[in-house]
């Protein structure tokens, strides 16, 4: 059993622990958090205890790991503290807002030789599951180009005053939150690593106290070959599309739960899997990674790049121009 404790107790933090209740392999035991009075019926509920010192959980050797859903500024500072400490560490995404600083984190993770992995629930999807071994197996050949959008009414329910609400804490808009997780699963399906972005990101539609952009649009080029588009709408429905072409046809998935393919010559196939508790498949994958000594769940190598696009998108978006990532 892994004892996690949880740095940031908030909505989202609640949801990583009730999603892993009951789990044989992984246990939230300790909260961090300003507000212990906020939260001491739940943690009570839940078997956790509360303190306000980050650093008295670091020195804590009852707990294994910690678990940080804090503001993406933070991030790098905390992650480097845990691994001085010897503490595995799951960083909610995005890891770091610079790739400098992402690429700082990685090294004291490598250093400290402990196990790292970014909150990128949406690798656990059955729909990417399905959509990434159908690629592997040669399905559709070739891969030439990938596309993804991910979208939603988030910017209609920011409060101006949260840190989430910030163009300091998210640049590039929507790609921050949202689009990032669709940046990662581009990586993967692309096989290859960002090499030049060229974006537009605008502020049109959100009440103006909110100081950040709500459409975000951008091109890729990867590593390999693979050209790419990705797109980020605060202020819309719901949809979370990843879209895969290769040279023996395509596949593309939309939500967690949905794939089609389509052969050269045949009719697109939709194909429904099963639902899937995708915080805890992580959450478990996390503690497997830590029993058996693996470094990173995520490629620390794709974990840097998707930092280094997130960067780039401010950049661009100005100038008009497109900006080269060094990989």
């Amino acid at each position: 059993m892994l004892n996690v404790a949880i740095y940031g107790m908030g909505s989202w933090g609640s949801r990583l622990i009730d999603s892993v209740a009951g789990s044989s392999k992984i246990k939230f035991v300790c909260g961090i958090t300003r507000s212990p009075d906020k939260h001491r019926e739940y943690a009570e509920k839940n078997g956790m205890t509360l303190v306000t010192s980050y650093e008295s959980v670091l020195a804590d050797k009852s707990i294994d790991a910690v678990v940080l859903a804090t503001p993406h500024s933070q991030h790098e500072a905390q992650v480097v503290a845990a691994a001085k400490a010897g503490k595995a560490v799951y960083v909610e995404k995005p890891m770091a807002l610079t790739q400098a600083s992402a690429q700082r984190a990685v090294d004291a993770v490598k250093a400290a030789g402990v196990t790292m992995c970014v909150g990128f629930n949406r690798r656990y999807a059955p729909s990417f599951m399905e959509m990434m071994k159908r690629i592997r197996d040669g399905e559709i050949g070739v891969v030439q180009h990938v596309e993804g959008h991910h979208a939603g009414p988030t910017g209609f329910r920011l409060n101006a005053k949260s840190w989430r609400a910030s163009r300091v804490e998210a640049p590039g808009g929507g790609m921050t939150a949202r689009g990032i997780h669709t940046l990662d699963s581009m990586l993967q399906a692309a096989g290859g690593l960002v090499t030049s972005v060229y974006a537009l990101s605008d502020h049109r539609t959100m009440p103006a106290e909110i100081d950040m952009d709500d459409n975000t649009s951008m091109l890729m080029k990867f590593s390999n070959g693979v050209t790419g588009y990705l797109g980020a709408c605060f202020v819309t429905g719901e949809l979370y599309r990843v879209h895969v072409f290769g040279s023996k046809g395509w596949l593309e998935m939309r939500g967690d739960t949905e794939l089609v393919s389509c052969t050269l010559e045949g009719k697109p196939e939709r194909h429904t899997l099963h639902a899937a508790n995708k915080e805890r498949a992580v959450l478990e994958a996390f503690a497997d990674a830590v029993a058996a000594k693996t470094g990173f769940l995520v490629p620390a190598d794709q974990a840097v790049n998707a930092i280094a696009v997130l960067e780039s998108i401010e950049p661009s978006a100005k100038s008009g121009l497109p900006v080269v990532i060094k990989v």
